[in-house]
């Protein structure tokens, strides 16, 4: 049987930015050696603290950051390296992007039929007629009316600029959603709203996803599968029920113990773990990825898997 080819795979995708100048100046790794692949149809969750790399790794993989090392694979294509018309024309075309701020995404002097429309055009849709019925369509798909394309980013809520922004990631038609931190900037009820449409949508549209978030509970909800990061490093990767069964790694464990339960007597003996990368000992052996099980791997020493091996069994 042939093997099926992913949708997007990342391979060894480092990215550093240069802080400072003269002698205080200094290189941090946002992304350091990240490699994983999404199938069609599936969602990966990339998951971890603010500062350890998941929204460089999206922003990178669309080309809003050039790559330092590694490649990029879109549909066996090579998309990473030097930018050309017609792989901006590849990208643009099948990969669209949710960014975590509703406000800030949207250009405030221009109206929702304005905003969408510039994505139609990828499509080659571009008459008035046209735009209009796509807009129409694409606005009651993801829960408002076409009334709303005549107004402008500030006369809406939150949660309807939400709306509005993953109306536009899915006017290209994208083979490739990266949705970066979607409900991170609504109120827990919109939340659930965001996540409800785009569990919706994924389902009728077979959409493919890249979810980024810092929320392990939303995490687990939505994604098949789920990368966890730790300062530019990817750490842990395994399908969602096996990470929460059976956390290896104890960045893992650290940020699956700081999940609030919802049962108040639960949360009041809930235990939150604290993690010390100092308990890692890198100067005899390089750490790296290792599958200690089907489809879950961890980063460590060889002798650290030895002993992460043994907490499966047990």
């Amino acid at each position: 049987m042939k093997d099926v080819q992913p949708v997007l795979e990342v391979r060894n995708l480092r990215k550093h930015f240069v802080s400072g100048s003269g002698r205080k100046r200094s290189v941090v790794a946002a992304v350091d050696d990240v490699s994983f692949s999404i199938n069609e149809g599936e969602t990966f969750g990339l998951v971890g603290e603010s500062g350890c790399g998941k929204t460089t790794t999206g922003r990178t993989i669309i080309r809003l950051y050039d790559s330092d090392d590694g490649e990029i694979y879109f549909k066996g294509k090579l998309i990473s390296g030097p930018m050309t018309k017609r792989l901006h024309k590849l990208i643009t075309s099948n990969i669209a992007m949710i960014f975590q701020d509703p406000i800030a995404a949207l250009n405030p002097r221009m109206t929702i039929q304005e905003t969408i429309a510039e994505a139609l055009r990828f499509r080659d849709i571009t008459g008035k007629t046209e735009v209009r019925q796509a807009v129409a369509e694409l606005l009651e798909r993801v829960g408002l009316t076409s009334e709303h394309a005549t107004r402008y980013p500030h006369e809406f809520s939150g949660g309807q600029r939400q709306r509005i922004g993953i109306a536009r990631a899915l006017a290209v038609n994208p083979a490739l959603i990266i949705a970066d931190e979607p409900v991170s900037a609504l109120d827990v009820s919109i939340q659930a709203q965001i996540i409800n449409l785009l569990n919706s949508l994924k389902q009728e549209m077979g959409l493919t996803i890249l979810f980024i978030a810092h929320d392990l509970s939303v995490v687990k909800y939505f994604s098949d599968r789920i990368g966890v990061m730790y300062y530019g490093k990817l750490v842990e990767m395994a399908p969602s029920d096996e990470l929460y069964k059976n956390p290896i790694h104890p960045y893992t464990k650290a940020l699956i113990s700081a999940i609030p339960q919802p049962d108040p007597l639960r949360e009041r003996k809930r235990q939150r773990l604290h993690y010390d990368p100092r308990i890692h000992d890198y100067t005899t052996e390089s750490p790296t990825m290792w599958e200690i099980a089907p489809n879950h791997f961890v980063y460590g020493t060889e002798s650290e898997v030895v002993g992460y091996r043994r907490l499966l069994v047990q």
